[in-house]
């Protein structure tokens, strides 16, 4: 599979949403919520809403080519340990299509957008989630501190993981 990496658009939303129902992430029934808010976010100049989309043609549930997305945040408050900043925030990669290395473009992509902006990037994960810590590994990120929850991400049946990156040097 052949895939492209770009913003995403208003259009893209219904995708999005399609590939976070096939992944378990939200429901039909949260669907409109989860619309309004990804609408949001796409139209949010300090945020950047980027996907995956398929080159191969392939009509990938819901008629669109989307197959994985990601976003970032910004906080302009420091909370405890996480200061304010540019985070990055969850990846979903359509189920049948992990593992091929979208989530790394996703991230890498996210990734050059806050450099341009900041010096720092954060991340909160949970801190069973062995296979999104390594995966931003690649980016330098360490961990700052623990804890329940940063800014309002809360991590169920765990604790949280704060991390940060420092831009590499030119």
């Amino acid at each position: 599979m052949t895939f492209v990496i770009r913003p995403a658009s208003q259009a893209d939303v219904p995708g999005i949403i399609a590939v976070d129902i096939a992944a378990g992430r939200t429901s039909q029934a949260l669907a409109d919520r989860f619309a309004a808010s990804l609408s949001a976010a796409v139209a949010d100049h300090a945020r950047l809403v980027v996907v995956a989309e398929s080159q191969d043609g392939a009509n990938i549930g819901g008629g669109t080519g989307v197959v994985g997305w990601a976003k970032t945040h910004h906080w302009d408050y420091d909370h405890g340990p996480a200061l304010s900043g540019h985070y990055l925030g969850g990846v979903t990669v359509r189920p049948g299509l992990r593992r091929l290395g979208v989530a790394a473009e996703l991230t890498g992509a996210r990734m050059a957008w806050i450099w341009e902006r900041a010096d720092h990037a954060w991340y909160a994960v949970n801190a069973l989630n062995e296979a999104s810590l390594a995966l931003h590994r690649k980016w330098g990120f360490r961990e700052v501190a623990r804890g329940p929850g940063f800014h309002t991400v809360t991590f169920d049946g765990g604790e949280g993981v704060l991390l940060q990156a420092a831009r590499p040097l030119s």
